[in-house]
């Protein structure tokens, strides 16, 4: 009875939902995306779009090009959050989750005692999958994997997809694992895959056969121990919750908040969400990292600030007022907007150490600012979130800009996340591995542009057609080889 995990992942999670909700949208490719922009790439696809081609990252453009008939859905995470709980629900009463969900759409379930035999631990997840239609939840699907560890279990549940289940006991090891490919296992990504075969393991059964020592050094540390240790069906220890680092948010501008004065109203919400988290981990922050992105141009707008520790909202949206001014002056001459606009903006606070080790200040503006501080945290803990919000924010709330945004990893807290009249709040949970997730988004559009202006580069320019077909919502598809001569790709001055 080597059995041990039972790994439920639930198939293309956000499209699924769209189509659960929608049935018009039922056997059809979806694209699921943060916003309803040309410039944004997929969050999500549904098995149909899957199959021609769109997966996650795929560009907008890219998605429309390669499946015209693809139905493009802005994202709707409280409803994902809502589902997800019902989805749990259905879950818990066939098994136990092990401790909480890995994600939104991903459970693993503990298996004890009889569970662990192969027979009774497959007669779980089928019992699962009645479940779900049972209670009326299809079209969102799910692939379960059976497995001696957390690792191989959910490396079971990608073998076969939509609606899938596979075993693997300790006995088909490592050659159950054979016909995969490297990035097919979790954990590697682009770096660490050109790393193993930069160290002459191409496949995956040079990497199961490799010593223990070997991958400890190919990962640089402890991590290529337990990596080896799981592929051999061992669950390492649980790793301990790191002191929070940082806190921030991140978003990618909606078309009509592409402007000086909306990318600041939208650096200025982002702000006060990440300061009323800051206050929530009981920590003050000792520096401020900003980062925008603009259309057209490969340089940033960045700044690192460094100051004495800081929790308060007012003190510390003055503080970042006065680095972007510089920009904002620049607006209305060497900055030509109309050219570059925004495109994405980030805001993180660093440096964080604990309010306790605070000194009382010195000067009574920064009492005033702790006072107003409290009295917002209070009256929007109780009444919503941004119940009461300063009014260099009003431009992105009244646009809806910066909402909730999309959790891979993490089910989000709505009652500090979700702005007032949003759907009702959900039950806090875990917030850092969300961020993380969002990080791993943004990083994964930047790719995506980056790769297609490296493609579009060096095509020349063909006559331009008299018509040019429009996609979906009206998005024209441009040509890539109709990049406007603006400089693009190059790392001079950003006015």
């Amino acid at each position: 009875m080597t059995l041990r995990c039972l790994f439920v992942d639930f198939n293309s999670y956000f499209a699924s939902v769209e189509q659960f909700d929608h049935k018009e949208l039922r056997g059809r490719p979806v694209g699921v995306v943060p916003v309803m922009a040309a410039t944004t790439c997929c969050i999500a696809a549904s098995p149909e779009a899957k199959r021609v081609g769109v997966k996650t990252g795929t560009p907008v453009h890219e998605a429309l090009e390669r499946c015209p008939e693809i139905m493009i859905v802005q994202a709707r995470p409280a409803r994902y959050v809502e589902l997800h709980h019902r989805l749990i629900a259905a879950i818990e009463d066939c098994i136990p989750i092990d401790g909480k969900p890995l994600s939104i759409d991903e459970v693993a379930c503990r298996l004890i005692g009889r569970e662990r035999q192969r027979d009774q631990a497959i007669a779980i997840a089928r019992k699962i999958k009645q479940t779900l239609v049972d209670r009326e939840l299809s079209p969102i699907l799910c692939s379960i994997g059976i497995a001696p560890n957390t690792f191989l279990a959910k490396t079971a549940s990608d073998i076969q997809k939509v609606d899938g289940l596979t075993v693997i006991e300790l006995s088909d090891l490592p050659h159950a694992l054979h016909g995969l490919q490297l990035h097919d296992l979790c954990g590697i990504g682009p770096s660490m895959l050109q790393r193993l075969i930069d160290a002459g393991v191409d496949t995956v059964a040079k990497l199961t056969a490799a010593p223990r020592e070997h991958l400890r050094a190919i990962w640089g540390g402890i991590e290529g121990e337990r990596f080896w240790a799981q592929l051999r069906g061992i669950e390492p220890p649980s790793r301990q919750r790191k002191t929070v680092a940082s806190v921030g948010h991140s978003h990618v501008l909606d078309p009509q908040m592409r402007s000086a004065q909306g990318m600041r109203s939208v650096l200025f919400k982002l702000l006060a969400k990440a300061a009323m988290r800051l206050r929530g981990e009981r920590c003050q922050a000792r520096g401020m990292s900003l980062h925008i992105r603009f259309v057209g141009k490969e340089q940033r707008f960045s700044r690192d600030l460094s100051f004495a520790p800081l929790d308060d909202t007012p003190t510390l949206l003055q503080l970042m007022a006065d680095a972007i001014e510089p920009l904002m002056r620049a607006a209305d001459g060497r900055w030509q907007v109309h050219r570059y606009p925004p495109l994405s903006v980030a805001v993180s606070l660093t440096d964080l150490q604990p309010s306790t080790a605070d000194t009382a200040s010195l000067f009574p503006d920064r009492h005033r600012n702790q006072a107003l501080t409290r009295v917002l945290d209070q009256v929007n803990q109780r009444y919503g979130h941004n119940r009461l919000y300063f009014g260099t924010m009003q431009h992105a709330l009244e646009q809806g800009a910066a909402p909730m945004r999309i959790p891979f990893q993490h089910i989000p807290d709505q009652a500090t996340e979700a702005d007032v009249g949003d759907p009702a709040h959900a039950d806090p949970s875990m917030d850092e591995l969300w961020l993380q997730r969002e990080r791993q988004f943004k990083a994964m559009a930047e790719t995506a542009h980056r790769q297609a202006r490296e493609r579009s580069a060096p095509k020349p320019k063909p006559t331009t057609p008299s018509h040019q077909p429009s996609g979906v919502g009206g998005w024209v598809r441009k040509r890539r080889d109709q990049a406007d001569p603006d400089g693009r790709g190059t790392t001079g001055s950003l006015f």
